[in-house]
């Protein structure tokens, strides 16, 4: 399958695309350097003339030079290294607006123009019934939801939904929330978080992965209530949890450390792996097959050596900021 990326860049008015089978994981280490070298980069891939969805595209960026604005979103190795990346995007893209697109590919169509909806089908969110509620056993849950109870307290539970299925059943699924047993102190932050005002009638997300289809409210169901969308903004939904079920304080040392360690390291070359396993017979009675496009490996343009001092400056500098923080 590979871990397919897309890239946008905007300039002088026009917008090209760009595409790397396996450069998904690798969007925030190329976008890190900052800008020149970002477009250099993603330039640097095969120009194409499509769009990815929002289930084949696990990492994208759009360089918006005319407007100097950056979208991207991609794998971040949960919120410390999202956040971490947001720190470091701060300090090497000056003067540029940096956003993380939550709304997945339809961030970026949307920002050109096109609306959201360019790669997406009609009735796409799935939505079901609400069996049960996804309760975490462990401390590191994929999420964390609260509910304000009719008395005015508020309970919260670890889940292992992403914050965006928690909306895939509608209010229906809160009372099943709340019938649910506790689960275990947090010692991870989580990638995301749902609060429910069932009084109220409103929910609050936040998320520091994707929630395709957050932008297009009301989702099916949800007619009637209102959303405090709060981006990767956390500290809300910080401030309602009980204080038995409080929210951990990770530093970003380790995560600032990994990306400096990351310099220089090339991406690994899966070309001859997968060469290899094309030319292996299968199965008796089948076929193997490869998509001509896994054959051909990300291969990024490289930094210059004075991006690569600015971005090790802003990483020591961030480094020193969050040990004495």
């Amino acid at each position: 399958m590979g871990a397919r990326a897309q890239y946008v860049v905007v300039e002088d008015g026009a917008w090209q695309r760009y595409y790397s089978h396996w450069a998904a994981g690798r969007v925030v280490d190329d976008l890190l350097p900052g800008p020149a070298a970002a477009t250099r980069c993603f330039r640097a891939n095969r120009e194409i003339d499509e769009w990815l969805d929002d289930v084949w595209c696990e990492g994208a960026a759009l360089v918006d030079h005319d407007r100097r604005i950056l979208l991207w979103f991609g794998y971040a190795d949960g919120w410390t290294g999202h956040t971490a990346a947001r720190a470091v995007l701060a300090r090497t893209w000056p003067g540029w607006e940096v956003r993380f697109a939550h709304d997945g590919m339809g961030d970026l169509t949307h920002h050109l123009g096109l609306g959201r909806d360019v790669t997406r089908k009609p009735g796409w969110f799935e939505i079901f019934e609400p069996v049960g509620f996804a309760d975490s056993e462990y401390t590191d849950p994929a999420s964390v939801v609260s509910v304000r109870l009719p008395d005015g307290a508020v309970r919260a539970w670890g889940s292992n939904w992403e914050p965006v299925e928690q909306l895939a059943s509608g209010p229906e699924l809160i009372d099943r929330i709340v019938a649910a047993p506790p689960t275990p102190v947090l010692t991870d932050m989580p990638d995301g978080g749902v609060h429910f005002d069932p009084q109220a009638r409103t929910v609050s997300l936040w998320a520091v992965q994707t929630a395709a289809g957050i932008h297009d409210w009301p989702l099916p169901r949800w007619e009637g209530w209102a959303l405090d969308f709060r981006g990767d903004d956390h500290t809300r939904q910080a401030g309602l949890l009980p204080a038995d079920f409080p929210f951990p304080r990770p530093r970003l040392t380790g995560a600032l450390r990994e990306f400096g360690d990351g310099l220089g390291t090339p991406p690994p070359d899966t070309g001859p792996l997968l060469a290899r396993a094309a030319a292996a017979p299968g199965p008796e009675g089948t076929v193997t097959a490869v998509a001509p496009a896994a054959l051909v490996p990300h291969e990024p343009a490289d930094p210059t050596p004075a991006e690569v001092a600015a971005l090790r400056a802003a990483l020591d500098a961030l480094i020193a900021e969050a040990e004495t923080g």
